[in-house]
């Protein structure tokens, strides 16, 4: 019998949660399946945005895949609850196998797929490993040989997420070298390996070639800018650094901006027209069309607020915006009249569907 032709997930099919792993303190990988047997497909290193039902109405949040395409019947995400988490502490309290929800995605640039090179260096810090996981078990499942250098940085070591996940590829494959550094070590279990905070002596000692290789760097704002410093300042070619990250970008110089020079002017009125909805609001033109369909009451899905994830975008089918975003669009979406809600500014009237 010939076999069934391949389908592959698109995100007009909610997500089934088939298991859910606990990883380490307020930590947990939850596998998602398609019900339909629809296989995934996606880059090492992307995202998806998971609309989460939370008490109030949905939440949406961004979270990077921390499985790899090469294993494609199921796509994992792992996630980290902070003090002040409300999506990712429903997840971890809420989310069982059998639940179904809507995802958004994939996306993102952040890969090494887009930057082919003989050698890498990887350097992460708490959840931050989850896109540097799923392209480092990408390179393992190709049967190659991989020259990656892998840091990652962690409190103490029990909070080393897939450190015994690692640990076995890079027994089982030459050419993937770990190093993790902790700032304190556990009571009960000795640590023999690096101990402090990253700085430019820790990658001399870590990764002494760093020079010559492509660098991904995931983490919290604060370490990203602390490796940025630490590279800048060994005199490392920048043009060979990437980093994800769902923080606001602090190089506005490096956005991409639309819709020609126009600047929105605070004291100037303008008008947005969502046409599904059937409602016109005024607004400032300042105001972002998110922050207007607020005020007017709609809902426009939306998930990190400044233009990564691309959970908000709409179609616009008249009117000029200025928008301001950090990849979160393709140039193919905003030649076909599409902008992100959360950082597109209407000038004049605008009219949007949704």
């Amino acid at each position: 019998m010939p076999s069934a032709a391949v389908r592959y997930w698109k995100d007009d099919e909610m997500l089934e949660c088939v298991s859910v792993i606990p990883e380490a303190p307020n930590v947990s990988t939850f596998c998602f399946a398609a019900p339909s047997g629809a296989l995934f497909d996606y880059l090492p290193g992307q995202f998806v945005t998971l609309e989460l039902p939370v008490p109030g109405g949905p939440l949406h949040r961004t979270y990077t895949i921390s499985s790899s395409p090469s294993r494609a019947l199921s796509i994992t995400v792992t996630v980290k609850a902070q003090p002040d988490s409300i999506g990712t502490r429903w997840m971890l309290d809420n989310l069982r196998p059998g639940m179904r929800i809507k995802a958004i995605g994939p996306a993102g640039h952040f890969t090494s797929h887009h930057h082919p090179a003989e050698k890498y260096l990887f350097i992460s810090a708490g959840s931050g490993i989850t896109p540097m996981m799923s392209m480092v078990t990408y390179m393992y499942d190709l049967g190659r040989i991989p020259d990656v250098v892998f840091i990652n940085c962690a409190k103490r070591p029990s909070d080393i997420v897939f450190r015994e996940r690692l640990e076995h590829i890079a027994s089982r494959i030459d050419g993937i070298e770990l190093r993790w550094v902790v700032e304190e070590g556990d009571r009960f279990h000795p640590w023999t390996g690096y101990k402090g905070m990253f700085n430019q002596l820790m990658l001399g000692l870590t990764a002494p070639d760093y020079l010559e290789r492509e660098v991904f760097c995931c983490g919290p704002e604060p370490f990203m800018q602390a490796v940025r410093e630490a590279l800048q300042g060994l005199g490392f070619d920048m043009d060979h650094y990437h980093q994800e990250s769902f923080q606001p970008s602090l190089a506005k110089e490096e956005q991409d901006a639309t819709e020609g020079d126009v600047v929105p002017e605070h004291d100037v009125s303008a008008e947005v027209t969502f046409a599904s909805s059937g409602v016109t609001q005024s607004c400032k033109e300042t105001d972002t069309i998110l922050a207007t369909a607020r005020s007017a009451g709609l809902n426009i899905p939306s998930g990190c607020t400044f233009g990564v994830c691309g959970t908000c975008k709409i179609k616009k089918t008249s009117g000029q915006v200025h928008m301001v975003h950090n990849g979160g669009i393709t140039e193919e979406d905003i030649a076909d009249g599409y902008v992100l809600a959360c950082c597109s500014h209407p000038i004049g009237k605008v009219e949007v569907e949704a």
